[in-house]
């Protein structure tokens, strides 16, 4: 992608003369906005550097005492493992992870939504149902892992890198989706993971940006076709057809059958044209990945910004990855729209909290290896970044993975804050564009639903710019503000709605990223 075709982004590569960054006027540390050393003055806050402190890692800026809780956004985020003194990194060496309980009054601070008098438009395409597609693909949908093979092949033979020709006059066909999983038998049919299974490729195979699917099974398998598509179809506008391998007779014969079906629906899938449609058709999956200390100071909170503006023009956005906000919940609870929102989000962590219980697993096993070198030292600081992702407007709803959303405004559904799967129930649940923060560089597509990818820090931008949509690293610098950074986002929001694609629809990415959560027991 030219720098040309790029949304204007201010970029420094001096050092802004702030040397550290203060998020709340309580809190104990303060962030390096750039590499600091011994003796470096931090002139704000009165305090002499005492450790080599790396970009986005926090230094302490008061006497810490073992045992203290320790602030930052206002907010605890863990508790001293040892005495810390002014102007010492504070980090995984002298901070640990702390259970507490909140108080916490639900929807104590909802508000009305304020919304504009005259909501922004992007160019959809409105299907004759009514809904809206941000773009257009035919998809090939696995119903067991035993199909994948087949479903891939057909997807394949329409790749445009590889076969130009296969698509040649068909211009508003955006591709031919292969959805493979590793799923579909040897699992309980009466079960809880087979019906989320179920539900995930029931949201894809009725997603407005699939112009035609064709649904591939081998026959044998627990997930049986007939059970997968048992859904009131009535009210797409376009087929979702089906058949088993076993009927087709074999893996040649079901590729060249699958192969016919889609030329065959070539034509009208084509037949589509963009039209103004207001913002309020939006449906915006919100997700992290590969976060680093700037993230909840730059791209968080400003694509919060930018979601702040989508709802006030009648649109979504999804907030999602249950364990990565395992500590920030408090503070959804807080503006859910009416207290039975938040009982239906905190129901949603007690079941996490089970969950994690019968997998000898812990909610606390956050942030990874590239989050800590990137400055997060604890679930409770990285969730309290994630969390800004949302804006600050009403919490409308709740919904379980891979559910269909249908509330307007900020909802959250639970996903694993495992990227692909939690993008994956997003999608699945009806969200038409998906924007990505990271501070170390994750890579990442999503069809059929483009993906934009937000920076939080210049150094990230200038090493991988071509694997990133927007920079928010200026903001770090002070040359650009959060506001600032939320209108551009929310613009690019709507360009890429209107077909312009994302950096990482230019590389190719999405076709590996579907990944449904697999819940049950694989006997």
């Amino acid at each position: 992608m030219s720098q040309a075709s790029r949304p204007p982004v201010p970029v420094s590569l001096a050092r802004s003369r702030r040397t550290v960054i203060r998020l709340h006027p309580d809190d104990d540390v303060v962030v390096a906005a750039f590499r600091l050393g011994p003796g470096d003055p931090l002139d704000s806050e009165k305090v002499v550097v005492r450790d080599p402190i790396p970009p986005g890692h926090k230094v302490a800026v008061r006497r810490i005492a073992r045992g203290t809780r320790v602030l930052r956004y206002g907010q605890v985020i863990g508790v001293a493992a040892t005495g810390i003194e002014p102007g010492q990194h504070v980090h995984t060496h002298n901070l640990r992870m702390l259970e507490f309980e909140r108080e916490v009054t639900p929807s104590s601070a909802a508000r009305p939504t304020q919304y504009v008098p005259e909501p922004a438009t992007f160019d959809g395409i409105r299907r004759a149902d009514g809904r809206v597609a941000t773009r257009n693909f035919i998809g090939i949908i696995s119903s067991v892992n035993c199909s994948a093979t087949v479903v891939q092949a057909v997807a394949d033979a329409f790749r445009r890198d590889l076969r130009p020709e296969a698509l040649e006059g068909f211009d508003r066909v955006d591709g031919v989706v292969p959805l493979t999983h590793g799923f579909g038998c040897a699992v309980d049919p009466e079960g809880e993971g087979l019906a989320v299974l179920q539900r995930t490729l029931r949201g894809y195979a009725q997603h407005p940006n699939f112009g035609a699917v064709i649904a591939i099974g081998l026959g044998c398998e627990t997930n049986q076709l007939s059970d997968l598509l048992e859904v009131d179809l009535s009210g797409i506008d376009r087929p979702v057809a089906s058949f088993n391998m076993q009927d087709a007779g074999g893996t040649r014969k079901s590729i060249e059958r699958a192969v016919a079906m889609v030329r065959e629906l070539l034509p009208d899938v084509d037949a589509v044209h963009r039209e103004p449609v207001p913002a309020s058709e939006l449906t915006v999956g919100l997700q992290c990945g590969g976060s680093d200390g700037y993230s909840g100071i730059t791209a968080n909170p400003a694509l919060g910004a930018a979601v702040d503006r989508l709802v006030a023009h009648g649109g979504t956005a999804i907030l999602s990855e249950t364990p990565e906000i395992y500590g920030a919940e408090h503070l959804l609870a807080e503006r859910a729209h009416t207290p039975e929102v938040a009982e239906r989000l905190y129901a949603r962590f007690t079941w996490w909290q089970e969950y994690a219980k019968r997998m000898n697993a812990a909610l606390d096993n956050n942030p990874s290896a590239g989050n800590k070198a990137g400055g997060l030292t604890t679930v409770l600081e990285k969730a309290l970044g994630g969390v800004a992702k949302g804006g600050t407007t009403d919490l409308m709803e709740v919904y379980e993975y891979a559910e269909p959303v249908r509330e307007r405004g900020l909802v959250f559904m639970d996903t694993p804050g495992f990227d692909p799967t939690s993008a994956t129930g997003q999608v699945a649940g009806g969200a038409n564009l998906i924007c990505f923060t990271t501070g170390r560089g994750s890579a990442y597509g999503c069809q059929p639903t483009p993906s934009l990818k937000l920076s939080t820090n210049n150094e990230l931008w200038l090493r991988q710019q071509e694997d990133i949509d927007i920079n928010c690293g200026g903001i770090v610098d002070g040359f650009t503000t959060v506001d600032e950074m939320g209108q551009q986002i929310f613009e690019r929001m709507l360009s890429c709605a209107s077909g312009q694609k994302s950096v990482s629809e230019l590389h190719g990415y999405g076709q590996n990223e579907f990944v449904p959560w697999q819940l049950s027991a694989v006997m």
